[in-house]
This record gives C-alpha cells, structure tokens and sequence, in this order.
C-alpha cells in the first residue's frame, strides 16, 4: 500500500482513494485510472468534486504533468465520481 499526495488539497492517502491521471511517455496521451502498466507522469486527485475544480482552476494539472489540458478530461474526472 503506496500513499500519494493529491495535487489539489494536498492531502496523503492511500493511491486506492485518488484519481490517477498520467501522461503517457511515448503518446503524451492523457489517461485516467490507467491500470499500473501505464508508463508516465502521474498526478493523483481526491474523489471529491472540489479538489477536481480546484486543479482546473489553478492549471495545477497542467503544471504536474507538465503539458496542456483539454477541457473533455475534466468531465472525464467528474465521470470517475459516479462510478465510485
């Protein structure tokens, strides 16, 4: 059991209860919840809609992963919320 740091909040917790978002390293494409064989740089965020605001708000995603962000993956976070 690994803990990771949420970007937004901050917050330490078990990487079972955050988002993972990685950029992958040969597509620089964006995936979220990869499974563990997803190579790149990742970023984790809080199941909870206002860390998900928060990172889009402040371009804290952008800076992490270190590339832009569209607007389709913040839908895509907040889709994630659902299903949990």
């Amino acid at each position: 059991m690994t803990d990771r740091k949420c970007v937004a909040c901050g917050k330490i917790t078990n990487r079972d209860n955050l988002i993972k978002i990685t950029r992958q390293h040969k597509t620089s494409e964006i995936v979220v919840n990869g499974d563990c064989k997803v190579f790149g740089r990742s970023a984790y965020v809080c199941y909870n809609s206002e860390c998900i605001e928060n990172v889009f708000k402040k371009n804290k995603l952008m800076k992490f992963l270190k590339t832009s962000i569209d607007a389709e993956l913040k839908g895509k976070l907040i889709n994630e919320l659902r299903h949990d």
